[in-house]
């Protein structure tokens, strides 16, 4: 009998955060944790693995933190902290006035804010994620219902379905939005907000000066992980929208750089 995906998706997340807090763990050790057995737990290193969240060794698996070039595609991110993704969503959607002029970027996390502006009065959406655009297009069915205008701006796909390169940015540095919603891959003190993309580093530096404010969603499990492209410094960002289970320490170094940080009640979602 095929395993429901939640399932799945629920205990890949706890195999992922168990990776990045101890570095590395044995199969073994997991399989007496959630009680599944040795095949399953292998299944799902492999799924982890080919998203570039923890690569694979002898007996179990380490972690990737550190400098990345690992792009994961959108449907395996999709299903990583779908919780969390979802209350930094409701957060941030808040943040969108009707009328206003917003950029969406490539991303998951940005995805689930998208789903919540659909009936926002008067809203125009300028986008390079391909998932958003579909989700946003009018779909021709006579109810009345008038969506968002939308704006794509082309571009070459990545991995993580986002339009990216000359095309994109070309097209992006000859318009003027009220607020951008950017997703990242990675933040950190050091680094900053990064991707391991680094035409989509360059595609996210041309959202931003194009944006009167920025805004970064991030659930908690970004934090500390680092891409191999910074596409903007903390002291940039005016709204950093994370989860409840954002670390004292990264509470603490947001709350002095960002513009303000806004921490989603996972509990109450």
């Amino acid at each position: 009998m095929t395993e429901p995906a939640p399932l799945a998706a629920q205990r890949r997340e706890l195999i992922l955060d168990t990776v990045r807090r101890k570095g590395a763990v044995r199969v073994a050790v997991l399989v007496e944790q959630l009680g599944v057995s040795d095949m399953t737990i292998r299944r799902d290193l492999d799924v982890l693995a080919k998203a570039g969240s923890v690569e694979k060794v002898h007996g179990g698996a380490v972690s990737t933190s550190g400098t990345t070039s690992d792009e994961p595609g959108f449907e395996t991110k999709f299903t990583l902290k779908s919780a969390a993704k979802a209350a930094v969503a409701d957060v941030a959607a808040q943040l969108v006035r009707p009328g206003s002029v917003v950029a969406i970027s490539g991303g998951t996390t940005t995805y689930a804010v998208a789903h919540r502006l659909r009936h926002i009065a008067g809203l125009t959406v300028v986008t390079n994620s391909l998932p958003v655009a579909d989700l946003l297009r009018p779909s021709g069915a006579d109810d009345g219902a008038t969506g968002p205008t939308l704006l794509v701006t082309g571009g070459a796909p990545t991995k993580s379905a986002s339009l990216v390169g000359p095309l994109a940015d070309q097209a992006i540095r000859s318009l003027q939005v009220d607020l951008l919603i950017v997703g990242a891959h990675g933040v950190s003190e050091r680094a900053g907000v990064t991707t391991p993309n680094l035409a989509e580093a360059e595609t996210n530096r041309a959202l931003i000066s194009a944006a009167t404010q920025l805004a970064v969603v991030a659930d908690h499990s970004k934090w500390g992980i680092v891409g191999l492209s910074r596409f903007a410094d903390l002291s940039d960002i005016d709204y950093f929208v994370s989860d409840d289970g954002l670390g004292e320490q990264a509470r603490t170094v947001l709350g002095e750089q960002v513009g303000r940080l806004i921490l989603a009640d996972t509990q109450g979602a």
